[in-house]
């Protein structure tokens, strides 16, 4: 017991000073920003390459809520050199999406090298190197994060990528593998030095997975003390307009990632810019606004999958879109247990946040689904 209270007074203690060296520091003030020939602006935002999330769809929804960079889900170096279909896939980009950037992973040299100029070919205004996934199928070829126990060989992968590419290369990585190996300040001096024209830093370490907080604290270190001169962008628990501010105010970051505070919630990057602005947060969408966007969700993600796949991917949102209403969890038990397109927008649409039981019968779609059921992917960038 006693024990234990030590620890959380020592850990009441760290935090504290960490708020109070925040405290104390002066918000920093940030200029336009670019990205080789990309004027972002002042405070841009922008949405984190996800695993199974950042797809063409979800990736359209968050443009048109005010994201300012968009980011592929990372892709295969050796899918794509070995023409998987999944990876090639991934090559799917939009015109409605610009600016946009294709992310890559891989731990074999002439590998990445390869798949660099398939991806320079398809026309991204980036082309993204992953450093930082930390799952372990990835990490032991020396992919993502993996590569951080080897700088050279980073060094050597991000300048073949480079050598390859007709538009800026940008870097996506992590603060070190562990504790023990923290080197993000040589990492970035590195990575400018070889030639990348902005560093994403999610600011924990490979050991740290998406576990305990994120330490921004370094990334205020690589802005104030690395020389640095590339953009820097922000990443880890910018999970709200108010964490967002936050981490630009606290770091002097020249752009925030989101990744997490987007999932379900394509409206963060709306309501964070606003808040910027204004100081005030605006109202959630309205639970019509909601059910519509998701039900567009899903008719794009089956248009860009197929149904079946389409359905069954889309489970893993609707945690995010529903989180907070009423009968949620209720609804989102019905959702799941469908397995067509049709199904699924017929709970949807006829679902009363209110009733009492959300699993009334219903004869046909509701008027609104037509509109709704004609959502249609862009024609994609040849």
């Amino acid at each position: 017991m006693i024990l234990k209270l030590f620890i959380n007074q020592k850990r009441e203690t760290r935090n504290q000073k960490r708020t109070d060296d925040y405290q104390s520091c002066v918000p920093f003030t940030q200029d336009q920003m670019t990205i080789g020939p990309i004027d972002f602006g002042e405070l841009p935002l922008f949405l984190a390459p996800m695993e199974d999330v950042s797809d063409p769809p979800f990736r359209l929804l968050c443009k048109r809520y005010g994201a300012d960079m968009l980011y592929t889900e990372f892709i295969s170096s050796g899918g794509l050199v070995h023409d998987a279909k999944n990876s090639v896939m991934k090559l799917d980009i939009y015109e409605q999406e610009r600016p946009v950037g294709i992310q890559i992973f891989g731990g074999e040299i002439d590998q990445v090298r390869e798949a660099a100029k398939i991806v320079d070919e398809v026309g991204p205004d980036v082309i993204d190197i992953n450093f930082g996934c930390p799952v372990k199928k990835v990490v032991c070829k020396d992919g993502g994060a993996g590569i951080l126990r080897n700088l050279p060989k980073m060094q050597a992968i991000t300048a073949a990528v480079i050598e390859e590419s007709t538009r800026p290369v940008t870097v996506k990585t992590r603060l070190g593998w562990d504790d023990q190996t923290i080197q993000i300040m040589e990492v970035a001096r590195m990575l400018e030095d070889t030639g990348v024209k902005s560093l994403a830093v999610h600011a924990r370490t490979r050991s740290q997975m998406y576990k305990g907080e994120a330490r921004w604290q370094w990334l205020r270190k690589i802005k104030e003390k690395s020389g640095i001169t590339i953009p820097l962008i922000g990443n880890g628990d910018a999970t709200s307009p108010e964490r967002v501010k936050d981490m630009f105010d606290q770091t002097g970051v020249d752009a925030v990632m989101i990744g997490r505070g987007a999932i379900g919630n394509p409206w963060i990057f709306r309501d964070t810019k606003v808040f910027l602005e204004t100081g005030e947060i605006p109202p959630p969408p309205t639970w019509e606004e909601r059910l519509q966007v998701v039900a567009e969700h899903l008719t794009l993600k089956c248009e860009w999958l197929g149904e079946r796949t389409g359905v069954l991917e889309m489970r893993r949102m609707y945690g995010g879109y529903f989180k907070g209403f009423r009968n949620a969890s209720s609804l989102r038990m019905a959702v799941i247990e469908k397995k067509t397109l049709d199904e699924v927008l017929e709970v949807l649409l006829n679902f009363d946040e209110k009733a009492a039981n959300v699993r009334i019968a219903v004869s046909s779609l509701p008027t609104p689904i037509k509109g709704v059921k004609k959502a249609t992917l862009p024609a994609a960038v040849s």
